[in-house]
């Protein structure tokens, strides 16, 4: 891909990126401010583009020359092991290329074990089953595809490779993540003492479950994960696998994502469904409202001494432009102003940095204003 007269446009009218002035908090020094996640690859592949050319080499060298610092990497079980449990080799090399890139690039990358055949962060609105909190087979099938990732990935320095347990962990008891978090690491920590482990909160990582979370206390090559994609009802916004979805009228932010005459308008108050799903949509949010939401998450890291990253967050481009831009502006600055590295959801796909074809599937070009927005020196 030839992105240099965009890339000149970019870097002409954004100022120089301090990336190197964020603290570390692990020993290993593996150390992040921003990155962009490079989903629908490895991890929900819809087939929208061959793997071989979904991402290459010429992709991270335009993610580097942008200033992200690092990516995370989203793999799935069914992408990675066949039904028997057998690697695919053919995966497992698209992930080290993609490492090896990295490197070459000076990228960080975070491997992160998205969706596996017991446990599917959206199951319930899918019609899918979680079985992994109930199956101690699951839970040993979890822990050796771990064994195995590391058997591929040891030899990639501790400072620029760092794996993230579980993707959004869905358990009815917060403790059933909790004791899986502690056998996993106790297992890789037998194989990897010093390799930086990337750990979320129970539900989605949402930041009010972080109170639940347990972690080693004595280890701290950890980095505490949370997401957001609150206020989902405008972040979402006509998103297909939402309950929300079939509220068609405006949305907005800052200010009343839904106003009380648009839900009279638009919502049917004799369906029940309909009103169940639009809990919360004429809620007002602004910066200070999305600050006080990450609360719980800052001072559990602050309490473990632990650094905390935001792995996801994003919104649909259906939204007003203006309003989307705020938006990014606004979650952007609070990470700034708590020292909280982030990863956007994500480079190729509905909330890529890319235009998106939403009839063909298809990335298209950078969308330069919005890739200023999230990037800009703050």
């Amino acid at each position: 891909m030839m992105y240099s007269l965009i890339l000149f446009l970019i870097v002409i009218t954004m100022t120089t990126q301090a990336v190197s002035q964020h603290q570390i908090n692990n020993p290993s020094g593996f150390e992040i401010k921003r990155g962009v996640n490079l989903s629908h690859w490895l991890s929900q592949n819809f087939g929208w583009s061959p793997k071989a050319t979904f991402i290459t080499d010429s992709d991270i060298k335009f993610i580097d020359s942008i200033g992200y610092d690092h990516v995370r990497i989203p793999i799935d079980e069914q992408e990675m092991w066949d039904e028997s449990g057998k690697p695919i080799e053919e995966s497992f090399r698209y992930l080290t290329h993609c490492l090896d890139w990295c490197a070459n690039y000076k990228l960080r990358a975070i491997v992160d074990l998205h969706i596996l055949r017991s446990h599917y962060f959206n199951a319930a609105n899918e019609g899918g089953s979680i079985t992994l909190w109930t199956d101690t087979s699951a839970q040993n099938t979890f822990i050796n595809l771990w064994i195995q990732i590391s058997q591929y990935l040891h030899k990639y320095p501790v400072n620029m490779v760092a794996y993230e347990l579980m993707n959004e962990p869905v358990a009815n008891n917060p403790d059933d993540w909790n004791k899986l978090i502690e056998k996993t690491i106790k297992t890789i920590r037998l194989l990897e003492p010093e390799r930086v482990l990337v750990i979320g909160s129970n539900m989605w990582q949402i930041p009010s479950t972080f109170p639940n979370l347990k972690v080693p206390l004595n280890d701290k090559n950890i980095i505490l994960s949370t997401h957001t994609y609150s206020p989902l009802h405008f972040t979402h916004y006509l998103a297909e696998w939402v309950p929300s979805k079939r509220y068609t009228g405006p949305v907005h932010y800052p200010g009343q994502i839904v106003t009380d005459a648009d839900y009279e308008k638009f919502v049917n108050k004799n369906d029940s469904i309909f009103v169940k799903a639009m809990l919360g949509s004429t809620e007002v949010y602004n910066k200070q409202r999305l600050t006080d939401e990450l609360l719980p998450a800052i001072k559990k890291a602050e309490e473990l001494h632990l650094q905390l990253y935001c792995g996801e967050f994003g919104c649909l481009p259906h939204v007003n432009r203006k309003d989307r831009l705020r938006y990014y502006d606004d979650i952007i600055s609070i990470f700034h102003e708590n020292n909280i590295a982030w990863c956007n959801w994500e480079y190729k796909g509905d909330f890529g940095i890319f235009s998106f074809d939403f009839k063909n599937k298809i990335s298209l070009s950078p969308d330069v204003e919005f890739i200023k927005t999230l990037l800009k020196d703050r």
